[in-house]
Order: structure tokens, then sequence, then C-alpha cells
């Protein structure tokens, strides 16, 4: 097992998958990070290339794709235009 320990916060990996084999619900920011990669991914474009059409910082999109960030409405609102989607899409 790997643990990655950032700002006192330890993330063991697999934790997604474990909690989906516990029929644990998936927390709301995992799944936003879920939603976001996958639509980034469809559309074949990098993180840097996300952040630079939503005006944030490229590490700043790769924190919120491993549910690392409590990410505001405001920035998930500038990742959707960015990826010409609803909010609602990547809830």
């Amino acid at each position: 097992m790997l643990l990655i320990v950032c700002r006192f916060k330890v993330v063991k990996s697999g934790t997604l998958a474990s909690m989906k084999k516990r029929k644990e619900p998936v927390p709301a920011r995992q799944r936003f990070a879920i939603n976001l990669r996958k639509a980034r991914l469809m559309r074949g474009i990098s993180q840097e290339e996300l952040a630079e059409l939503a005006e944030l910082h490229r590490t700043y999109v790769g924190s919120v794709e491993r549910g690392e960030r409590n990410i505001s409405i405001d920035n998930i609102e500038r990742l959707a235009k960015a990826l010409q989607l609803e909010i609602i899409d990547l809830l």
C-alpha cells in the first residue's frame, strides 16, 4: 500500500476503490474529480491546456483532479465552461 502525505493530509492509494467495494458513498469531491478527468480526457486535452482555458494554474487543476482541493463554485464554473459543459455534468 502506498501512502501519500501532503499538507498534514494522509491519502491512501486505492481509497476510492475500497469505498466502492464496501458500498460506501463516494464523497462529492471525489465524484467531481472523476467526472472532471473523464471530461478532459474525452476531449483529448491535457491538464495544462484545461488550466489555460479556465484561466487557472496547471497544478491547481491537477490537485482538483486528484480530489485534494475543496474547489469553489466559481472555479467549478470556469472548468465547466472550458470543457463546454454545464456545471451539473461535472457534479
